[in-house]
């Protein structure tokens, strides 16, 4: 049996958390595979997670204690899924969606006051990813503040690393779904046409859909949503308020919007992690690494490596859009880009077509998320419309 490796450093200490990018950059040239007690072997170099994404013989997406469909999956059993799974976010399926979405996002900006002060994250980042959710689930909209409440406790029991709560929660979260599933079934015939319905019919391999798979895939695809969209509102918000010349340009030119709103994420990452387990032993950045290893992929540092990118905070349009892995890449690349890219376009096409002006809270800075989240907290903003 191998050693435990000394601690390389802490993800938990305090300045780590509190600007977790400004740590990640100074890990990435210090220590570019390091080991932790709480992460074990975290990757910050793009070269070293992307050969991680693109061999999934060695590096296991199997990384999970429960069931979760088709992310803690490995190929073929992860082939089979994804193949159910993708048309969820095809062109048809997108187009259909398109009107509702931009609905959403319209109604949300015009409740926004004519000037004032408003903090974006809560009123617009976890509103519009709770609202789209659901419309695209087909959810009712009486579960908003429920999702709301269950969202925020979630956090906190994330942030104080307390598994009995987090395990009573995802048991009251799969009780919420099986809600949904039992409702359709006494509905019979008159359930409701939509993708939450349509998953229950599903098949793979020949056979239905287990309970416990169908929870597993809306609840991935929820509790991922919920998270990164609402990130994603916060940080896109909050570097064009900082950016007031660029604002201006995507205000005359919203066409720009789709590689802009990559490249904003690109900078600052709204997914900071994901896991793989090692099959077998491997040496990577210098490091061996034993078989059955935890590795955290650390997105929100391989995605500004200086020898792909340069200067990471340089804001470029014409960056190879391949080696941004925002959504990922290989066999697990995100299956529901499409759909996030569509919302997040629409939400910053109503945003700057119905404001003339988004600005910083000069004495009210941004309040960094900490780990496992990225992003912001709070992000205080002063809108005109």
């Amino acid at each position: 049996m191998s050693e435990t490796p000394q601690p390389d450093w802490d993800p938990r200490a305090e300045f780590v958390q509190r600007d977790q990018i400004a740590a990640y950059d100074a890990m990435r040239s210090r220590c570019p595979v390091a080991y932790s007690d709480y992460l074990q072997w975290s990757l910050f170099r793009h070269a070293d997670v992307k050969r991680v994404l693109e061999d999934h013989d060695t590096f296991s997406n199997a990384a999970s204690r429960h069931l979760s469909v088709p992310n803690a999956m490995d190929p073929p059993e992860h082939t089979r899924f994804r193949r159910l799974i993708e048309p969820y976010f095809g062109p048809g399926p997108m187009a259909a969606f398109e009107p509702r979405c931009r609905e959403i996002a319209e109604s949300l900006v015009a409740r926004l006051p004519e000037s004032g002060e408003i903090e974006a994250m809560a009123e617009l980042g976890q509103n519009f990813a709770l609202e789209i959710q659901c419309a695209f689930m087909g959810w009712p909209t009486s579960l908003h503040e429920p999702l709301r409440d269950w969202t925020r406790r979630q956090h906190a029991a994330t942030l104080a690393g307390d598994r009995q709560a987090l395990g009573e929660l995802a048991l009251e979260f799969d009780g919420v779904i099986r809600d949904l599933l039992e409702s359709r079934r006494a509905a019979g015939e008159a359930a409701p046409d939509d993708v939450t319905t349509r998953i229950m019919n599903e098949t793979v391999a020949g056979r239905a859909l287990t309970d416990e798979e169908i929870v597993s895939i809306l609840r991935n695809w929820t509790v991922g949503e919920l998270g990164t969209i609402s990130a994603s509102i916060g940080i896109l918000m909050g570097y064009l308020a900082a950016h007031p010349e660029l604002q201006a340009r995507l205000r005359e030119s919203p066409g720009l919007l789709p590689a802009a709103i990559d490249e904003i994420l690109r900078i600052d990452a709204p997914l900071m992690s994901n896991r793989r387990r090692t099959t077998r032993a491997v040496e990577i950045g210098g490091r061996r690494i034993p078989a059955g290893e935890r590795l955290t992929i650390l997105w929100g540092s391989a995605n500004r490596d200086e020898a792909v990118f340069g200067d990471p905070d340089a804001f470029r349009l014409d960056r190879d859009p391949g080696d941004n892995l925002l959504y990922g890449a290989g066999v697990h690349v995100c299956p529901g880009a499409p759909l996030a890219r569509m919302e997040l376009e629409l939400f910053m096409e109503a945003l700057l077509a119905h404001t003339v002006h988004l600005s910083p809270v000069p004495d009210k800075p941004a309040v960094r998320a900490k780990f496992p989240a990225g992003g912001y907290s709070a992000v205080p903003l002063r809108v005109m419309r």
